[in-house]
C-alpha cells in the first residue's frame, strides 16, 4: 500500500505562489498587491494600468505626455537629424574658436574691408537682394559658396539670427604664392615650401605650421577645397608661428607645381613607399609635398613630384 501524503504535500505546495522571485507570469505577491504581467506585458499593472498607460508600448509611437507622433512628424524630425548630422567638420564649433560672420550686413562689410572669407555658406531657394550682393562678392574674391538648407544654417548658427547666411573667415590674412618666393629672395636663400594636399584637421595645420617655422620653411601653401583654412583653431595650435610663416592658398595643388617647377623648384612627396629622406639630396630650391590624415598625397599630385 502506497503512501501518498508526499506528493499531496507536494502539490499544495507547488499551488501557492513565489513569494521572492515571482511565477513565470512575472506576478509577485506583497503587502502591497500584486505587481507586473506576463511575457507579453499583457496583465495589468496595480490599478489595472498596462504599459502603454506609462508611454512604454510600441517604442516611437507616444510620448510620455502620451502624445502620438504623426508619421509626417518624424519623417521631418529624421530629415532634420540627418542633415544635422552631415554638417562638414570644416564648420563644426571647435570651443568657440571657429571664426565665424552671421547676417548680411556683417558679413558684407567683412568683403568691403578686404577681410578675407574661407567659405560662405547661403540658404537655398533664398532670394534677397543683400544676399545677392554678397554673393557677387564672393565671386569677385573666389570665395568657395555652399548652398546648403535652413535647417543646417540654424544647426551653424550660433546666434540665431544669420538671416540666410553664415561665412567663415581666416583668422590671419593669406598670403600669395609670389609673396613667399620673394621672402626667400629677399633673405638671400634659396625657396623652401611646404604644400598639404588635404590636410583637414585646423590642429594638424597648425602643427605643421610651427615645425615649417622651426625648419626654416619660407612659407606653407595649402588647397582651397577640401582642407583646414587658417582658422583661430590651426593659429593657436601653431603657438604663434603663424605671425612668421605666411600662408598661401591655391586653387588646384597639381597646377601650382607644375607653375613653381617653372620657377626652378624640384619637388618631393612624402610617401610610404618612396625612398628615405636621409638618401636624398634635399638642397637647394625645393618643394616638400605632405599628404592628407587618411589619404596621403593624391596620385596626380605625387605624379608631379619628382
Amino acid at each position: 500500500m502506497k503512501n501518498n501524503s508526499g506528493n499531496e504535500d507536494r502539490k499544495k505546495s507547488d499551488s501557492r505562489p513565489f513569494r521572492a522571485g515571482g511565477d513565470k507570469g512575472g506576478r509577485f505577491e506583497g503587502a502591497g498587491g500584486r505587481f507586473g504581467g506576463d511575457k507579453a506585458g499583457k496583465k495589468p499593472f496595480a490599478g489595472g494600468k498596462s504599459l502603454k498607460d506609462f508611454g512604454m508600448g510600441r517604442r516611437g509611437a507616444a510620448d510620455r505626455s502620451g502624445k502620438t507622433e504623426s508619421a509626417e512628424s518624424r519623417e521631418e524630425n529624421a530629415r532634420i537629424r540627418a542633415d544635422r548630422a552631415v554638417i562638414p567638420d570644416e564648420i563644426r564649433e571647435e570651443s568657440g574658436q571657429t571664426d565665424r560672420l552671421e547676417g548680411k550686413n556683417p558679413i558684407l562689410e567683412a568683403y568691403r574691408a578686404g577681410r578675407c572669407v574661407d567659405k560662405l555658406f547661403v540658404q537655398e531657394s533664398f532670394h534677397d537682394s543683400g544676399i545677392q550682393t554678397i554673393l557677387r562678392e564672393a565671386k569677385k574674391t573666389d570665395t568657395i559658396i555652399r548652398f546648403v538648407t535652413k535647417e543646417r544654417l540654424d544647426a551653424m548658427s550660433q546666434t540665431g539670427h544669420h538671416q540666410g547666411v553664415i561665412a567663415q573667415v581666416a583668422a590671419f590674412r593669406y598670403a600669395e604664392v609670389d609673396d613667399i618666393l620673394k621672402k626667400a629672395e629677399d633673405k638671400g636663400e634659396a625657396p623652401f615650401v611646404i604644400l598639404l594636399d588635404g590636410i583637414e584637421d585646423p590642429h594638424n595645420l597648425g602643427a605643421i605650421i610651427r615645425t615649417a617655422c622651426l625648419a626654416g620653411a619660407h612659407g606653407v601653401i595649402i588647397p582651397k577645397n577640401r582642407a583646414s583654412g587658417l582658422t583661430a583653431v590651426a593659429a593657436r595650435a601653431s603657438a604663434g608661428a603663424v605671425n612668421y610663416v605666411p600662408v598661401a592658398r591655391c586653387t588646384n595643388l597639381g597646377t601650382e607645381i607644375e607653375r613653381l617647377k617653372e620657377k626652378g623648384l624640384w619637388f618631393v612627396c612624402a610617401d610610404m613607399d618612396g625612398k628615405r629622406m636621409y638618401d636624398l639630396d634635399l638642397k637647394g630650391p625645393i618643394g616638400l609635398v605632405i599628404g592628407s590624415e587618411g589619404e596621403g598625397v593624391s596620385r596626380l599630385v605625387r605624379e608631379k613630384c619628382d
